[in-house]
């Protein structure tokens, strides 16, 4: 084919998420699309891809991406006229504890959530389906009907086909060698055979998509890492159509094919592919090759995959597959557009099962690459969720194979990860460590989960109960509710604005109103053009040019990015990130004025300072940001300090609180502390999927000024329709209920949603939940408390108390439920 001279977009790459890409672009778009491959199409991981297709996530939004693959895959040999090799045989999936057995109890109950119908079958019923098992050992298992296999070639072959007849072209043999940029942007991609003019370039590259990526400066956090699997001679007895089998208790899956198994695992002990190339490059003829067959390193597998199927212990081995796989630090995919360049996307790093998503990545990123917004909630595959933290690479390294370690282990709520610890910490850090503070986590961040007594390993015990932790927090919790506590909150991520077009430039992208005076703070939603949920995050008016920004410390690099791409070029301003320069304590409670007074000359009454404002303030001779902001629901100040100043601020505030008995507190007292006020959390409670009317933040919208913003059109026209969802909080009296969110709701005992966030608290002495309660027809408050209520929790139904107020109010009775 000749090279042609421009392309409206350029694809990268011919795995199935290249192909699968450019077919999407092609046939529902109409785009103009070009494809790249360096080797021949389903070169690189997708050719020695086991095939394995399983739809369920726990998020709503993935479990729907995977779910359109297999309809995908059902129709696609009708439309193309090449096989797929497409079989729906179901899978089971193995439990042999119960605390496995509790993990596929939630499973299910989320499968309902989602709407698919996973069943939990008896050792009996798993024998009777695949009588060359031994079941022995077995509690039970999930079945789920829809799951099934396929043939990656030939699903690869079949898109590209139907890219093709739609219209893509599809060029092999040709390389990449880098872009020209112009203000930022590629404005032509480079290859070994000409240059092609473009508009956006998607990164499909899989294995080599780090690569491409640092062509243009954009971090693809991928590391490559030997993946094994066998496949055997036939094994009599063996059924056609024997459903695949995940065995994450013995680290295997299988599947049939051609009569007899493919068997392969995820070990504890992984091995990342050290290729010797300077920065860890993949070769580029590395197209078909793999590494030699590691029976000694697999012989883990076998071992557990003899026990559970005797039969492979006399069938003979047919072919050892050993190639690299791409997998990330998370062990979520890689979306969205790079927060380096605003017109290169990727769609790669897909952890051994891009077969599986491969039809609905690649139906989602053509929508994202034309429209320029994610189609639906994303955020847990947003390459965006990454930070600079992601360049390095051992970093990745090490963390990526504690993921790929994790694959098939239990899932345990609010688990860690350890590799890479401590990267980034406080000042605080060794105080708190005084304290017996456990730490977690975030974005590199380490920050305090909860303190233990003295007496208490400072560690976190996990089960699929009540854990170790849930006591001490229950103190914490009520501490801040009757006292005062300080949370080491510096992880925030914090930007400034500054510019003579700062404010008219917010007021474009935030959908509340922050033209507000000089020393007022505004909490904030940004929308997208569907009016959905894309952050939120408080806006401090600083003066008249310059405006200080918070948000979550997950979301710095996805929110930072999506102001500086949303204010428009046209506007004089400039945004900074400047997370490191503050350290932030907040300081909660009733007794919080008394300890802030004692450290400032500063006038901090209700009068000189109210709610929802800003002051520069002096403590221990530093000066301060005080933001009269709360997530708890008591009187506080979130005090953003200079970072090296942030151990003597915390030393004052520790002294003067002394006789008010302050303590510092964790994260998940926090949590506990805003389930009872009812704040929404963005990437659960909110979310791109949602807008402001069905979570109840109508009040944070400034429809009712004449002011244009990102979303308006969008929410004018849902603000004159009825609500089909409503945010609603839920309470279980029963003390044994664990909520951890996707939880079921039934009203009237039909299924209307599921829970979005779930714990428990401690001042109301409930488990509170919150989620969407659905309606074609409409919810209005008649609606929903004409309803009774239940939850699925882990299969078991629970009553239910419904509740549209926050269940604490301090300035009232101070318990609602």
């Amino acid at each position: 084919m000749t090279l042609p001279s421009h392309a409206q977009i350029v694809v990268i790459g011919g795995g199935i998420i290249g192909c699968s890409t450019a077919y999407h672009l092609a046939r529902d778009h109409k785009a103009d699309v070009v494809l790249l491959e360096q080797g021949s199409i389903t070169s690189g991981s997708t050719w020695h891809a086991a095939g394995l297709v399983g739809q369920l996530r726990s998020s709503a939004s993935i479990t729907r991406v995977l779910k359109y693959s297999v309809d995908l895959y059902k129709g696609l040999e009708a439309e193309t006229g090449l096989a797929t090799g497409w079989k729906m045989t179901g899978c089971l999936r193995l439990a042999t504890n119960q605390d496995r057995w509790t993990e596929f109890k939630r499973l299910a109950t989320t499968a309902r959530s989602f709407g698919m119908d996973m069943h939990l079958l008896s050792p009996a019923e798993v024998k009777a389906m695949w009588p060359l098992m031994e079941t022995g050992d077995l509690v039970g298992a999930s079945w789920l009907p829809t799951d099934g296999q396929a043939s990656p070639s030939d699903i690869t072959q079949s898109l590209a086909k139907g890219a093709r007849m739609h219209g893509a072209r599809l060029i092999e043999k040709i390389k990449v060698t880098g872009f020209d940029m112009n203000d930022g942007r590629i404005v032509a991609v480079k290859t070994d055979q000409g240059d092609i003019a473009c508009e956006k370039v998607v990164n499909c590259a899989g294995q080599w998509a780090r690569q491409v990526g640092a062509m243009v400066g954009i971090n693809v956090p991928l590391q490559p890492v030997k993946h094994q699997y066998i496949i055997t001679e036939k094994i009599p007895g063996l059924a056609t159509d024997a459903p695949t089998i995940r065995d994450p208790d013995r680290r295997t899956y299988f599947k049939e094919e051609v009569g007899g198994l493919v068997m392969g695992g995820y070990e504890p002990n992984p091995q990342a592919w050290e290729t010797g190339l300077p920065g860890g490059d993949v070769p580029d003829e590395w197209a078909f090759r793999l590494f030699d067959d590691d029976y000694d390193h697999f012989e883990q597998h076998m071992t557990q995959a003899i026990a559970r199927v005797p039969a492979l212990e006399t069938v003979g081995v047919k072919q050892m597959i050993n190639g690299p796989e791409s997998f990330t630090p998370d062990g979520n995919f890689i979306l969205g557009v790079a927060p380096e360049c605003a017109n290169m996307f990727v769609g790669a790093g897909f952890n051994a099962f891009g077969i599986a998503s491969g039809g609905g990545a690649g139906w989602v990123l053509a929508k994202w690459v034309v429209d320029g917004e994610a189609p639906l909630d994303l955020w847990v595959v947003d390459i965006r969720r990454f930070s600079d933290l992601h360049r390095d690479r051992q970093w990745v390294c090490d963390r990526t194979l504690e993921a790929y370690g994790k694959h098939y282990t239990i899932g345990f709520p609010h688990e860690e990860y350890d590799s890479g610890r401590p990267r980034i910490v406080s000042p605080l850090y060794q105080r708190l460590q005084k304290h017996g503070a456990v730490f977690g986590s975030k974005l590199g961040w380490e920050r305090p989960n909860w303190f233990a007594p003295e007496g208490t390993e400072a560690k976190d015990v996990y089960s699929t109960g009540r854990q170790n932790w849930f006591g001490p927090v229950g103190d914490e919790h009520r501490h801040v509710r009757d006292k005062v506590g300080i949370f080491d909150q510096s992880s925030f991520a914090k930007y400034e604005l500054t510019g003579t077009d700062a404010g008219r430039a917010l007021d474009w992208v935030c959908a509340n109103d922050v033209a507000k005076p000089v020393g007022r703070l505004t909490y904030t939603q940004l929308l997208n053009t569907r009016g959905g949920i894309e952050a939120d995050l408080t806006v401090a008016r600083l003066a008249d040019d310059r405006f200080y920004i918070v948000t979550g410390t997950g979301f710095r690099t996805h929110d930072l990015a999506w102001i500086r791409d949303h204010i428009g070029a046209d506007f004089d301003v400039s945004l900074v990130d400047v997370t490191e320069a503050f350290g932030t304590l907040s300081l909660m409670g009733p007794d919080a004025r008394k300890v802030l007074e004692k450290v400032t000359e500063a006038d901090v009454s209700n009068i000189a300072f109210p709610f929802g404002h800003v002051r520069e303030i002096a403590i221990a001779g530093h000066t301060v940001r005080a933001l009269r902001v709360t997530y708890v629901g008591e009187l506080g100040w979130e005090l953003h300090v200079p970072i090296a100043a942030t151990g003597e601020v915390f030393d004052a505030l520790m002294q003067a609180g002394k006789e008010h008995d302050i303590r510092p507190v964790g994260y998940r007292a926090l949590e506990s502390l805003r389930l009872e006020k009812g704040y929404r959390a963005w990437g659960s409670d909110i979310t791109p999927n949602d807008t402001p009317f069905e979570a109840g933040l109508g009040w944070a919208v400034k429809l009712k000024t004449d002011m244009d913003f990102l979303g308006r059109m969008a929410l004018e026209k849902v603000a004159r329709q009825p609500l089909v969802k409503r945010f609603a909080g839920f309470t279980v009296d029963d003390q044994d209920i664990v909520l951890l969110g996707r939880e079921t709701i039934l009203r009237n005992g039909e299924p209307v949603g599921y829970l979005t966030s779930g714990g428990y608290g401690y001042t109301v002495a409930k488990n509170i939940g919150y989620g969407y309660v659905r309606n074609a027809a409409g919810v209005d408050d008649k609606f929903l408390r004409e309803g009774s209520y239940e939850l699925v929790v882990a299969t078991q139904k629970v009553p239910a108390h419904l509740h549209l107020e926050p269940l604490y109010d301090p300035g009232m009775s101070r318990i609602k439920a």
